[in-house]
């Protein structure tokens, strides 16, 4: 327990989470303090692109094997069989409809890259080594639990004949998000250039990535203060403790999971951030094509608001310590 809550409390001071305090606490006081949407755009981008390089060079001098495809397959079976256990949640803890829970436990499948980026940051500052494909495996994992969501609501008497299903729109939406094409294009070319490759950027892609990951991490939390002080009313009690429970389901399916693949200590902390996170990015965007019905204001809330808060000041070192107290290291 010592360890846990020294690993939170060093997480809890770090520029990383204080950044994301500070833009929390501006927009709840009703700062005008704001990032230009291109800006925050263009640090998104290089977050992804320097997350799948890397990836990708040390997937090169690593070599694919059987335990890279297992983690692959592992991480599409993950995303695609959380959303049920969500949505089973949701159903008995609140009120939602099959629609909405349908929308919020597509969110909980799928995964967030900001905090998966953060995680990385946090064990290479505890000096814990990773399986570099791990971010192959982040994107492997974005598809699958919106295809999940689906199901369940054309199962659903609520959903039926309300949403747009799995449509040409839908499928473009989910494969050619930006996103996934960024993080995955990334990855092949620090694939294919391999260790050079990595040498020619390095500059580039190591040295500012964490102050401009505290930037951007400034910017998410003046959007999810924004989104806490508009939710009023709209997030019960119960949907709050969803957003602290399900994170810790899911991380418990991503440490059984790394165990049983055999990863490193801090590649099964990583496996259990992906289980454990929300999507904010690519799900919302497929949500508005696929359920239009469905309420944004909660799914939004429950994913920005309240999870990606709840993972990034205690998910991430107490994944972390659980991982080293299981694992070893």
């Amino acid at each position: 327990m010592g360890s846990i809550l020294d690993l939170a409390a060093a997480n809890l001071l770090s520029p990383i989470i204080l950044s994301f305090a500070l833009g929390v606490a501006a927009a709840l006081a009703r700062s005008d303090l704001n990032f230009p949407e291109a800006i925050a755009k263009g640090m998104s981008l290089y977050l992804l692109f320097a997350i799948g390089f890397k990836g990708g060079a040390s997937v090169a001098g690593h070599g694919v094997d059987a335990l890279l495809i297992g983690s692959l397959i592992a991480g599409v079976i993950l995303s695609g069989l959380i959303p049920f256990v969500a949505y089973a949640l949701l159903r008995v803890m609140t009120k939602l409809s099959a629609l909405d829970a349908a929308a919020v436990a597509a969110h909980y499948g799928s995964i967030s890259i900001v905090t998966f980026v953060a995680a990385s940051s946090v064990l290479d500052a505890q000096g814990i080594g990773s399986e570099g494909y791990m971010v192959a495996v982040a994107a492997a994992m974005e598809a699958p639990a919106i295809v999940a969501a689906l199901w369940l609501v054309s199962r659903s008497s609520a959903g039926a004949g309300e949403s747009g299903g799995m449509n040409g729109e839908l499928m473009r939406e989910i494969m050619l998000n930006g996103s996934i094409v960024l993080l995955v294009g990334a990855f092949l070319i620090g694939g294919i250039t391999g260790a050079e490759g990595k040498a020619e950027i390095d500059a580039f892609i190591t040295a500012p990535f964490k102050g401009v990951l505290c930037l951007f991490l400034l910017d998410m939390g003046l959007v999810a203060g924004r989104g806490l002080r508009n939710a009023k009313g709209t997030i019960s009690t119960a949907l709050i403790g969803f957003g602290l429970l399900m994170p810790l389901i899911g991380a418990s399916f991503g440490l059984a999971t790394g165990a049983v693949l055999g990863l490193s200590t801090g590649g099964v902390a990583l496996m259990m951030v992906l289980s454990a996170s929300a999507s904010y990015i690519a799900v919302p965007a497929a949500m508005r094509v696929a359920l239009p019905e469905a309420n944004p204001a909660v799914y939004l809330t429950l994913s920005l608001g309240i999870t990606f808060p709840f993972n990034l000041t205690i998910g991430i070192p107490l994944y972390i310590a659980v991982a080293s107290t299981v694992i070893g290291g």
